[in-house]
This record gives C-alpha cells, structure tokens and sequence, in this order.
C-alpha cells in the first residue's frame, strides 16, 4: 500500500507521524511511502535520512494525500487539511474529533474515510498509542511546573520542588491516576515533592500506593476532596482522561479562586477540553497565562515539547496497526483485531462513534466488517 506522511500543518506541532525506523520497517514490507520534505525536520530527522532508507520525498501536503492510500499524522486533522482527503482513505491520528470543528467531521463522512483515532485504539492494557503520549506528558508536566515556580517567571512563588533540609517541598496535587497522574506522580516524588493523587477509583489508586510503597498520598476525588486538594496545592496537575469524550470541569473557577497566589495549574487534559474551568488552550511559545493570581499552563501538545523522543515513541505504538492494515487489508486487520476497531470513528460515509455522531447531531451507524477470505 501507498503510505503518506505529511508535515504536521498545527501550528508549533514539533513531531512526526513515523521515525525513520517506522518507515525502514514499512518499506522492507513492500509498502511505498511519501514523506512530505521537512515532515521530520523539527524531531531532527532529515529528509536525506528518509531518502535513503526508500521513501520517496514531495513537496506540499496536498501532494502527500493524493498519492497515498493510507495518511498517518499526528495532530488532529484540520479544517484545511481535511479538503485534502481522497475518497475512501484510511486517516490515522490523535483525532479528538469531540473538540474539533464539524466542518472535518463532514469532510470525513462526504468522502467516505476511514478515521482512525489513534486515542481510542484499545488492547488489553489499555489505549497503547495514546499512553505513549500519556507517559511523556506526565514527567513534560512536572519538569514544566518546576520552571513556573521560580522567581524568574515574575509571578512564580519561588519554590524549590524538592525544598531543603528545613524548608519543605512544592505540594502536586494530581488528579486523575491513569498513565499521565501516574508518570507526573513518579516525575514529581523524584524530585522530591509531595505528591497528593486523587483518583474516583480506588482500585487506581491502590496500584498507586502498592508502586510508590505508600511514599504518595492517595485520596478519593469527589468535590470536597478536590477543592480542598486546589487550595493546598502549589502545583496542580490535570490528567484526567474520559476516553472519547470532552473532559468534564472538575475544579471550578471558585476552586481556582483558593489556591495560593502564583501556584500553578498544568491542564494536560486541555487536548480534550480541560478540567480546570479556568483553562484555554495555549501554546508552546506563549504557553501561559494568569487568571485569578495563579498561573495556568494549557498546550494541548506538551509531548512536542520533547518532539524526538515523543516521534519514536508514537512510532513504537502505532507501527504494528499500520503495518496490519498495509499487509491485510483494512477488513482483515479489523477482524483479527477488535481492539483497533474500537479507534475507528468514520467509516463508509458514516459516524461509527456514538459519541461523536451524539456530540454533532449525526447518524451513527456500527460498523461491519466482512472477511474477504
């Protein structure tokens, strides 16, 4: 099959859709792939790396998705990049089409591609390529909030994480004890804060104290838990995730109003929405902002911050998926794999995600796959 890797068009998006590696192990498959010049610039893969493995190098994006039968991104696909599509494509990407304009949506059905979200392909630890991300925002977030508590952001409270002999540590306070509360936890307590977790599922959180030998404080999330988390914290991580859904407001804007001036909140759950009432998504160059004396940090792709380590480890998830639709076809590696169906949300010119076709007001329609054997 015909592989298209297009320069992410998302504005400071520093990663890629496939290493070098990804696209070595495609090409000794037999697979064709186009690699948009200057894909893999910002991870520092040069399009002569590329080249010389087999792929074959374009010029523009448009170009990228004409020539291909399957196009692998990373940021969710923009309005723009949706006119793009060929008929009957397979698209794969952190798609979050929950919080995306419907304009891609429509564009998506109208063309009859297959969109494949990369955030809700399952297996039988969890939602893999996602938790590739998870496992670097978590450690990004704290290395981030770090910085934001020193003197030199003007408004930060001068706090050392991990204090000093006399002088105790930041408080985190994290809510959410999936793979991102549970790699911001380890990030934080190696440096010697106190961590608070909070977590509405005991069973989370008993993973958390059997990991950590009870060196972290674990605690059931339920309102007065969590505001009282907020007014205690001098860092505040967001790592709530609701799988497929806009991340609901767990700490409200009278929650914010509490906490101590110049404490800092990282939103990492703002890609689907935020948790914090307060929040709006930023960016990577202008990435803060202060609202009621605590500074808030809310970019939506925090793993582009570290875009190298972040390509390959998008590539070590997500390799196999392309790699069992370009050998067997789309219905046979559907089939074989019902983990993978759960990522598909366009299929055929229908919304095959109940939430999505919910959240736009469109038919959803179960897919169907048949073998072709």
């Amino acid at each position: 099959m015909r592989i298209g890797i297009p320069k992410e068009g998302k504005f400071e998006e520093k990663r890629v859709a496939l290493a070098p590696a990804g696209v070595d192990a495609l090409i000794k498959a037999g697979h064709t792939v186009y690699v948009q010049k200057g894909a893999g610039e910002e991870s520092h893969f040069s399009d002569e790396e590329y080249k010389s493995l087999g792929a074959k190098i374009v010029y523009s994006t448009e170009e990228v998705f004409q020539r291909s039968e399957i196009i692998a991104k990373v940021a969710r696909i923009s309005e723009e990049e949706s006119e793009y599509l060929q008929e009957n494509q397979i698209l794969f990407s952190f798609l979050q089409l929950v919080v995306s304009e419907k304009k891609v949506l429509s564009n998506l059905l109208a063309k009859k591609v297959t969109a494949i979200g990369y955030e809700l392909i399952e297996d039988e630890t969890g939602l893999p390529v996602l938790q590739s991300m998870s496992e670097i925002a978590g450690p990004v977030a704290i290395q981030v909030a770090e910085g934001l508590l020193e003197s030199k952001t003007n408004f930060g409270r001068g706090v050392l994480l991990g204090g000093i002999t006399g002088v105790a540590p930041a408080a985190v306070v994290i809510i959410g004890a999936g793979v991102v509360g549970t790699s911001a936890a380890k990030a934080a307590l190696g440096r010697g804060a106190q961590v608070i977790v909070l977590d509405r599922d005991l069973n989370r959180l008993r993973k958390i104290d059997e990991t950590f030998q009870r060196k972290i404080t674990t605690v059931m999330a339920n309102s007065y838990t969590i505001s009282r988390g907020v007014k205690f914290a001098d860092v505040l991580i967001g790592a709530v995730l609701m799988k497929g859904e806009k991340t609901p407001h767990l700490v409200t804007e009278e929650m914010v109003k509490t906490m101590k001036e110049g404490a800092v909140i990282v939103d990492v759950s703002i890609d689907q929405g935020g948790c914090v009432e307060t929040s709006r998504p930023t960016t990577i160059s202008n990435p803060t902002f202060i609202t009621h004396n605590v500074i808030h940090y809310c970019v939506p792709n925090m793993p582009a911050l570290v875009a190298r380590t972040a390509s390959y480890g998008l590539t070590n998830a997500s390799l196999n998926y392309l790699l069992d639709i370009a050998d067997k076809g789309l219905s046979a590696a559907v089939i074989e794999d019902a983990g993978l169906s759960k990522g598909i949300c366009t299929h055929n010119g229908y919304c095959s995600n109940e939430i999505i076709a919910d959240t736009f007001n469109v038919e959803f329609r179960r897919i169907h796959f048949f073998s072709t054997n």
